[in-house]
């Protein structure tokens, strides 16, 4: 008898141990879970964070069964600081096998949890309400610069050594991140709070502060920033070609409402549209744009180009033979001033001339290969051409001269 007896006190010690380890306090809608280091004891208790952003959000604690057959009783009370210990009445459900309170606000909440077998055991849980916060605003700004304001708070948390009443801080910290929307840059916007950024946005732009801290709560807060800035850009095609060179400006400033352009040739423009201006001199020339806002914030930008002496390129031989291609002697004047074109037989008989500038050199096509209107023969021609660039470069010095084949 006295074996048995002893077998089974040790098994009645074994289910009561079982029981006890399945017991447990869990917190949904929680966010985040710490436990506790009692001073006096070591003791582990959880501690269940809830993000309270609404600042609508209370705390919910279910304690499960331990398992078995059941039905248990739950007795639910809370911690009172006042007296140092567990004496305000939450709730009691019996018959049951697990059991939730809710609605709950900061503090400890034990459980009690029983059954007519004689088991008993007491969990324990603490529960915060967690709300950080921000603040996201305009601190200053001008023409060249746009300054933002930011604030975060955190909640300092501490629970209680239940044994002997210490108070034990939750450390807790936060990071925050400014960013924009549509994206714009701020200088660290990690590291510093009150960021101010000398390359301000070009468009309308909501800025955005978001803080998290270490329980994973976080933040928001936002402000629209309506941009006065400006910002002068503009392409030009080509930026090298001879004189004289017809230069197409696009312009593509931001928030311009005056212009004022100078072209390094010592003349000026005020025009806005997208036009064209030549040179007529080589040389290496800075394009300027100056403009300014309504609101009066200013900026400018420039661009270099490049302006060839003029070139006369004569070819030496063409094929006047009614197939678009090649049928007129033809000597490129776009960059010339003048021309004046003579062109001879073998037998030295003159069978062309043009003397050209302004209009009717723009409209001159070459010779075609007629003589009074009749096809001249194939064969070798020899040409003399004096010819004047509108950088007033007189080709050769003189003259050039040189042989004209011609062939059908």
């Amino acid at each position: 008898m006295s074996i048995y007896r002893v077998r089974s006190h040790i098994i009645i010690i074994f289910l009561a141990f079982t029981l006890n380890a399945n017991a447990q306090i869990t917190a949904p809608g929680s966010g985040t879970t710490r436990y506790t280091d009692y001073i006096s004891t070591g003791n582990n208790d959880p501690v269940f964070i809830f993000c309270n952003y609404d600042g609508n959000v209370t705390g919910r604690l279910i304690a499960n069964s331990p398992g078995g057959t059941g039905p248990f009783d739950f007795i639910w009370t809370k911690w009172d600081e006042s007296v140092l210990s567990f004496s305000i009445p939450v709730a009691q459900h019996y018959d049951v096998l697990s059991s939730e309170i809710s609605g709950l606000g900061e503090g400890a909440y034990r459980v009690e949890i029983s059954d007519d077998t004689g088991y008993n055991t007491v969990l324990t849980a603490w529960v915060h309400l967690d709300k950080p916060r921000s603040v996201a605003s305009l601190r200053d700004f001008k023409c060249n610069y746009v300054a933002l304001s930011g604030f975060a708070a955190i909640d300092t948390f501490h629970y209680t050594d239940l044994n002997n009443g210490t108070a034990i801080i939750l450390p807790n910290d936060y990071r925050f991140r400014w960013s924009s929307e549509p994206a714009s840059s701020i200088p660290y916007p990690e590291i510093e709070i009150n960021p101010q950024t000398f390359d301000p946005p070009l468009e309308d732009v909501w800025y955005n502060l978001h803080v998290v801290d270490s329980f994973g709560c976080t933040s928001d807060s936002s402000f629209f920033y309506e941009s006065i800035h400006v910002k002068a850009d503009f392409e030009i095609d080509p930026t090298q070609g001879e004189a004289p060179l017809e230069v197409f400006i696009t312009d593509n400033s931001v928030r311009a409402s005056t212009y004022r352009w100078e072209f390094g040739d010592d003349s000026v423009s005020y025009q806005a549209e997208p036009f064209s201006h030549t040179y007529y001199i080589p040389g290496n020339y800075t394009l300027r744009l100056f403009i300014e806002s309504d609101k009066f914030c200013r900026d400018s930008s420039s661009v270099k180009l490049i302006v060839e002496p003029s070139s006369l390129n004569i070819p030496n031989v063409f094929t006047p033979d009614g197939d678009g291609i090649n049928d007129y002697f033809y000597v490129d004047n776009k960059s010339l001033r003048s021309i004046f074109v003579r062109v001879f037989s073998s037998n030295g008989q003159r069978v062309y001339v043009f003397d050209g500038r302004g209009d009717a050199l723009k409209d001159w096509q070459g010779w075609d290969g007629t003589i009074g209107g009749s096809k001249a023969s194939p064969g070798v021609y020899f040409y003399i051409i004096r010819a004047r660039g509108w950088d007033d470069v007189v080709y050769e010095g003189k003259e050039f001269r040189g042989f004209l084949y011609l062939y059908r």
